[in-house]
């Protein structure tokens, strides 16, 4: 290996049969290098980003400090380099910190394999954006599929199983996510890149996105501009019209305006008041649950006494 140094040195085959079984233990133990920064790249298509948030900051610290405690784990590609499979920010830490090289588990991983890996141990981050999660659950249920998994959502119960249990039944199981929400998370990525950014804003919610990416790009397109418009985004009623609508091939430009600009039960006025200053108003013989039609009519009767005086004057 290139540009590698080798911090601890394994045994031969020879030399393990001299060890007792706790010798050979340490001896099959990960064999960490220091790996140079410029000879390793990025994980093609990697979901998970790496954000220059306080966590960043204080891992930056602990790496000038204390260096990386925990090594990244590489594969060795056909061209001699290396691809991270776990510690895109351990790398990028070391980078901001000024280092040259950083400790690495050098591990023999299949292009699938590496996936499935690369997701596992990305997941146990404190927090995952909805597009970070959307295209993992994409990417590790494409390596099962190529492995001889099935990452068919809705294929029939007796088909595609792998000794009974569903790629699908696998992610869940794992995740915590149900079999239903991976499901939903995958359709994210059907999303055009600004709507799903709106999502890992927070801007749209979680629901909505999943109907609107059922629409076409270029509905999609035109949904981004009338957002951009209107300076609202669609709720889940609306989201499933316009999915409807879109279904029917009627979902022009206009009509996603016209949906868009509806009312939204959270968007209209609430009065409320307490029952003890309204009750002092209104007649015992009044029930409570007539208390809303009498006020309603009483403020009727004000109105036309004040319209009375108007045209009297």
């Amino acid at each position: 290996m290139s540009g590698v140094r080798k911090i601890d040195l394994g045994m031969t085959g020879y030399d393990e049969l001299f060890l007792d079984d706790k010798g050979r233990a340490e001896a099959r133990l990960p064999r960490i290098y220091e790996i140079p920064l410029a000879e390793i790249d990025d994980f093609p298509d990697h979901p998970f980003q790496v954000r220059m948030d306080e966590d960043m900051e204080q891992l930056v610290q602990s790496v000038r400090e204390r260096g990386v405690l925990t090594p990244i784990v590489l594969r060795q590609k056909e061209d001699g380099r290396y691809e991270i499979v776990s510690g895109h920010r351990r790398r990028r830490a070391c980078e901001i910190a000024g280092l040259d090289t950083i400790r690495a588990e050098i591990r023999d991983l299949t292009r699938d394999e590496a996936i499935i890996f690369m997701v596992e141990s990305n997941f146990q981050r404190s927090t995952i954006l909805p597009s970070e999660k959307a295209f993992s659950y994409k990417m590790r249920l494409e390596a099962m599929k190529r492995q001889g998994r099935r990452t068919d959502l809705t294929c029939a119960p007796v088909e595609h199983k792998l000794a009974g249990i569903k790629s699908r039944d696998i992610v869940a199981a794992e995740t915590g996510d149900s079999k239903s929400q991976v499901q939903r998370y995958i359709r994210l990525t059907e999303l055009i890149p600004p709507l799903l950014d709106m999502v890992d804003e927070g801007k749209i919610a979680f629901r909505p996105a999943v109907e609107l990416s059922y629409l076409r790009r270029e509905e999609q397109d035109a949904l981004l501009e009338c957002i951009a418009y209107e300076e609202a985004t669609p709720s889940l009623a609306q989201a499933i019209k316009m999915k409807r609508f879109s279904q029917e091939g009627r979902l022009s430009e206009a009509v996603i305006l016209s949906i868009l600009s509806e009312e939204k039960p959270n968007q209209r006025e609430k009065v409320v008041f307490q029952a003890a200053s309204l009750r002092k108003y209104i007649p015992a013989s009044i029930p409570p649950q007539k208390t809303q039609e009498y006020v309603l009519k009483a403020l009727e009767y004000y109105q036309r006494y004040l319209q009375r005086k108007r045209d009297a004057r």
